[in-house]
């Protein structure tokens, strides 16, 4: 038995799907430990954003700890602290008239969704939170009760309480708009749906299966929490930092979210790091009374402002994330039309895209056919159905176009394999 096998818990995931021993990685490829590489459409799960080991990043990063830069400081001021604020005041908020201050929360995702739902029931003095089917916002108590999947609520022990379901966009049919039952039940006394704090959404369901909500859907979001005075908090983790096209998900959609919680690829190195955006207005914590050993990483600040610097500037990299995207949306559309017995539907927008395929089962064969040939992407949807590719925003053409390939070549595969004969007995 090796290391991982005597001493690592059941509970881990990705190393079932992907049995080697990774051991360097550079921008979009990854390369085990017997030389073999590998075209990385998974990309830490959508942490990677920029690629592995940048070395713009890695270079200031190196620099920091050289210098003897402060490692941990709680949340006291540093110099690494003060040019990430003003670098994401200077490059992110104010080009985009957006007056919010940052929580440095703990450095996960959850935890700036726990927090973003804390303060909502802290400023309304409500306690219900609307969430939307196939949702996904953490792990932890809060967090989990706005989590849709089953696989991960029913892990808790607990009944989940304190949210309330709402269909997502699509959930009831392509031409119905879930809002209107939305505005109903919040406008109705006798729905059963206590007035919520908040609502929590993504604009791109990431490990719900990819449905990505359209602008008008959104924009009626907006409109059904500003009719009952109720929160909108947008959960931009997997969705923003450029995914879709622009920093945040909800920028084509004119929406103006009252918090937004941004993890994942914020510090542009895969280090963790989360923050919660709070409206100005909204900012009514008292000193401490939200807090964690772990409020900003002092490394991260350092990449995440290289990141910014480098990106952000300008709109030429969110171009490319366009261009790149439509190069993933047109390379999904050409494996749909060879398989359109086996894909159900595509989805997703700008560099978050899935293939919706016929099962699980199916899916989980095209990840592994994947896998032997070079490429690693995973799955994502209720039952798993869902391939789905998060490969880096600075992939380049090429590479993205091999992997393609390679994903071509895995449903070749897999689908021979279903039809295949079972061998006799």
């Amino acid at each position: 038995m090796s290391i991982f096998e005597r001493r690592e818990s059941q509970v881990q995931s990705y190393a079932r799907s992907f049995p080697v021993t990774f051991d360097k990685a550079q921008g979009a490829i990854l390369t085990g430990e017997d030389g073999k590489e590998y075209i990385d459409f998974l990309a830490g799960a959508g942490s990677l954003n920029y690629g592995h080991n940048d070395p713009d990043m890695r270079d200031a990063l190196v620099e920091y700890i050289h210098s003897g830069g402060i490692t941990h400081g709680l949340d006291m001021h540093t110099r690494a602290k003060e040019k990430f604020l003003t670098a994401f005041e200077d490059i992110i908020l104010k080009p985009r008239d957006m007056d919010y201050v940052l929580q440095f929360t703990g450095p996960t995702g959850t935890n700036a969704v726990e927090a973003a739902m804390k303060l909502a029931r802290k400023v309304t003095g409500r306690s219900n939170i609307i969430s939307f089917t196939n949702g996904f916002h953490g792990v932890s108590m809060g967090a989990l009760a706005a989590t849709g999947n089953q696989h991960h609520r029913g892990a808790a022990g607990v009944d989940m309480v304190g949210t309330t379901p709402m269909p997502y966009d699509g959930y009831l049919g392509h031409n119905v708009d879930s809002t209107v039952y939305l505005d109903k039940a919040l406008g109705d006394p006798s729905s059963g749906v206590d007035h919520p704090a908040a609502v929590i959404v993504e604009c791109v369901q990431g490990e719900g299966g990819l449905t990505a909500a359209s602008m008008e859907w959104l924009q009626n979001v907006e409109k059904v929490c500003r009719k009952y005075d109720v929160l909108l908090i947008v959960d931009d983790i997997q969705a923003g930092c450029g995914r879709t096209g622009t920093f945040f998900s909800f920028e084509p959609a004119g929406i103006k979210p009252d918090i937004v919680t941004l993890s994942k690829s914020l510090s542009g190195f895969g280090l963790p790091f989360a923050v919660t955006l709070i409206d100005r207005k909204l900012d009514t914590w008292k000193p401490g009374e939200h807090n964690g050993t772990f409020r900003g990483n002092n490394h991260a600040f350092i990449t995440a402002t290289a990141a910014l610097e480098k990106f952000w500037k300008d709109d030429k990299f969110a171009e490319s994330v366009r261009k790149k995207g439509e190069l993933l949306r047109e390379g999904f559309e050409a494996i749909q039309s060879k398989y359109g017995s086996h894909v159900v539907e595509l989805r997703g927008r700008g560099m978050m895209r899935g293939i919706v395929v016929s099962s699980g089962e199916l899916a989980d064969e095209i990840v592994a056919e994947s896998f032997k040939r070079g490429l690693v992407i995973e799955t994502s949807g209720a039952h798993g159905e869902v391939v789905k590719c998060l490969a880096s925003l600075t992939i380049t053409e090429d590479e993205l176009k091999r992997g393609l390939d390679i994903l071509g070549q895995a449903f070749d595969a897999a689908i021979a394999g279903a039809k295949a004969p079972a061998a006799a007995e």
